[in-house]
């Protein structure tokens, strides 16, 4: 039993260590944070184990011609070391349901089209109205708009099962993200269950323009490698589990694939072809947008400011305060909560300053070691963690020579 357990820790060990080995990590990145490090980082930064953490600095250089040139670097950014992304496949999600529809163009439908949803299969949830619209109607835009100003997930849902669950992935792989797994909605469903997707019908003065029939998925993912998070856990019937929660079949972004599938969206041309996401002008104008407005400042939907502040999905530099954001600043980002863990990937701009960069990160806080128990220290510990690395880079970036000042006006967005 004794030689059982000492082989058990052997390969648990070992395991750990290949992991480790695999950190991409650029000693500079690390030793300018810990330079300017609060305790509080500086603790963080000294137990990795604990806190899991990752971070993408992405430098950017402009030529004389104002073409970007990228530098990454990396501090144990890995891969293989889970995490989970929670609302940050949103993003993937809101991608590949513009670029359907742009493949339907033909049928007279784009994003402000209605899109009224069935109920095909147990779990679902028919949708023929939405109130935060203007129009009183649903559409893949409101959609598109809420899952960026507040990450709605009621709004995630309804992108999934347009995008389906077969070619949503499919589409990701093809574009060299093969790693990366949305297989699942935000709310109480089964495997199953998640693989059927409902009939969608775009209709526009009372007349149907296309149907989308409902699906049922049958891509194979790879669940081989098992992954066990925490010591224990509450199931869906609120009953305590002294065993790690099983994320194995759970939805998987690595930190680097999210930084990449950004950084296509904000600068296109900089990514392989193959990458490239098939958005028109218009698309990225919308995206822009939304990407960086605030919830004061959208009327449809209209936010209760009191609970969605303006850096309410805004984790870098602003999040662990309701502090007031410079009107000269702007970040274009999609974050992640959930399960203790936080995830950032943003795209960073001051006008003012001239200055821009990308930074993407993730943190996990879970002193307890137990999942969904709601006890995270996203406050005492995450937030800031987002906020200190954000103003170290920020700083530094704002005050580093370039040989080109960037011309940033086609980032600059008529807001309300």
């Amino acid at each position: 039993m004794q030689q059982r357990i000492r082989l058990t820790v052997l390969l648990h060990i070992l395991f750990v260590m290949t992991i480790y080995a695999q950190d991409k990590t650029d000693p500079w990145l690390r030793q300018l944070l810990e330079s300017k490090a609060s305790p509080l980082l500086q603790h963080v930064l000294s137990n990795l184990d604990s806190f899991q953490y990752q971070v993408i600095y992405t430098q950017i250089d402009r030529d004389k011609n104002n073409q970007p040139h990228f530098t990454q670097y990396y501090l144990h950014v890995n891969r293989d070391r889970y995490f989970n992304p929670a609302s940050t496949v949103k993003l993937p999600a809101a991608l590949i349901a513009l670029e359907k529809l742009n493949e339907l163009k033909s049928k007279g439908i784009d994003k402000f089209t209605p899109m009224l949803t069935d109920s095909s299969f147990s779990a679902q949830t028919a949708v023929t109205k939405d109130t935060t619209a203007e129009n009183g109607l649903p559409s893949i835009g409101q959609y598109i708009k809420k899952v960026f100003l507040v990450s709605d997930n009621d709004a995630y849902n309804h992108l999934y099962e347009f995008d389906g669950q077969s070619d949503m992935n499919s589409r990701l792989w093809k574009k060299g993200y093969t790693d990366t797994r949305i297989v699942r909605r935000f709310v109480t469903m089964t495997e199953e269950e998640n693989r059927h997707t409902n009939a969608i019908h775009f209709q526009k003065d009372g007349k149907t323009l296309y149907t989308q029939m409902p699906a049922c998925d049958t891509l194979s993912f790879n669940y081989s490698k098992p992954v066990l998070v925490g010591q224990a856990h509450y199931n869906r019937y609120d009953s305590l589990i002294h065993s790690p929660m099983d994320f194995t079949r759970h939805n998987n972004l690595p930190l680097e694939d999210l930084q990449q599938m950004l950084q296509s969206v904000i600068f296109p041309a900089s990514v392989p072809a193959k990458q490239r996401f098939n958005l028109t002008k218009e698309d990225f104008s919308f995206l822009y947008q939304y990407m960086s407005e605030y919830p004061s400042e959208s009327d449809h939907p209209k936010y209760d400011t009191a609970e969605y502040f303006n850096s309410y999905t805004k984790f870098f530099l602003f999040k662990s305060g309701k502090q007031k954001i410079p009107a000269n600043m702007r970040i274009f980002n999609k974050p992640g909560w959930s399960y203790g863990y936080l995830t950032d990937a943003a795209y960073i701009v001051d006008f003012k300053n001239k200055t821009e960069f990308i930074l993407s990160a993730v943190i996990y806080v879970n002193r307890d070691g137990i999942l969904n128990d709601d006890k995270y220290e996203y406050n005492e510990i995450g937030y800031p963690f987002f906020k200190e690395v954000g103003e170290i880079i920020y700083e530094y970036d704002k005050n580093r020579k370039r040989l080109n000042q960037p011309d940033l006006k086609r980032f600059k967005v008529a807001y309300k």
